[in-house]
């Protein structure tokens, strides 16, 4: 079974990685009481936020006909690796990280979860970008890879600082 993906719904693929994220971020920043880790994951909900406000507009700008076109692929391999990502094999889509949050996680425990989950997006996005004409925003999506690649390194710099 062959599944194709437009980009109509890549970009709502991307808008809920992104609505995942706030919803960790926020809720995380909630059970952190050092100011520090605390203001800086409200900045990355913050960021998150921005991120799912680009990819909606990309979604905004693409046209009824081409929500219907599909991206020429003829080996399938774009499509086997969005189908691999879509059925949980890189990384579930639908995991909502913000509901393993018990409030009994330590700040590294935190901050472990929240890499992981940024390189997922990172994953993500790398293929994305190869759907992403340039006239609908593909520089849009390498500014996000960037930025989410920051992200990484400012978690994994703070995690660096715990131990």
């Amino acid at each position: 079974m062959s599944i194709t993906f437009n980009a109509f719904e890549i970009f709502e693929m991307a808008e809920q990685i992104e609505r995942n994220g706030i919803k960790f971020y926020t809720k995380a920043a909630k059970s952190i009481s050092g100011q520090d880790v605390h203001q800086m994951l409200l900045n990355l909900a913050d960021m998150e936020r921005k991120h799912e406000e680009i990819f909606a507009g990309m979604k905004r700008q693409i046209s009824p006909k081409e929500r219907e076109l599909m991206t020429f692929d003829p080996e399938n391999e774009m499509a086997l690796y969005l189908q691999a990502m879509a059925n949980g094999h890189v990384f579930n889509l639908k995991k909502d990280l913000s509901q393993q949050l018990t409030g009994k996680e330590t700040v590294k425990d935190i901050l472990e979860m929240a890499i992981e989950a940024e390189k997922d997006s990172i994953v993500f996005y790398l293929g994305l970008v190869h759907f992403v004409p340039a006239e609908t925003g593909k520089d849009k999506v390498e500014d996000i890879i960037r930025e989410e690649q920051g992200h990484l390194a400012l978690l994994s710099s703070k995690l660096t600082a715990l131990e």
